[in-house]
């Protein structure tokens, strides 16, 4: 096994870990998420009744869409997670130059 294979094989991160530019904004804005992950979430997380949770969500859409726009989109899914907002799955949406076109 090589070592991408091994690194792959040993990583096991809930957050998304498909391929995405790295540009500083991204990082920061995923960093935020990280660190929130890392620290207060075991206080206020545990109630989130949307597959994936608020925090990967947020993290995934940073991720795939940047630091604003991934940044509007946590903000709107985490207004849709009051008491009398929906459940269930709520994937982040793809990125218009992740989308393939029909043939």
């Amino acid at each position: 096994m090589s070592r991408p294979e091994r690194l792959r094989a040993h990583r096991h991160s809930r957050n998304f870990d498909g391929p995405w530019r790295k540009t500083p904004g991204r990082l920061v804005g995923t960093g935020l998420v990280r660190l929130y992950q890392l620290t207060f979430s075991g206080f206020v997380g545990g109630h989130c009744r949307h597959i994936p949770t608020c925090s990967e969500y947020g993290y995934e859409a940073i991720a795939r869409h940047g630091l604003i726009p991934g940044g509007w989109l946590t903000l709107k899914r985490i207004a849709r997670c009051g008491p009398f907002g929906g459940a269930g799955l709520d994937p982040v949406p793809t990125p218009k130059n992740e989308r393939t076109l029909p043939r």
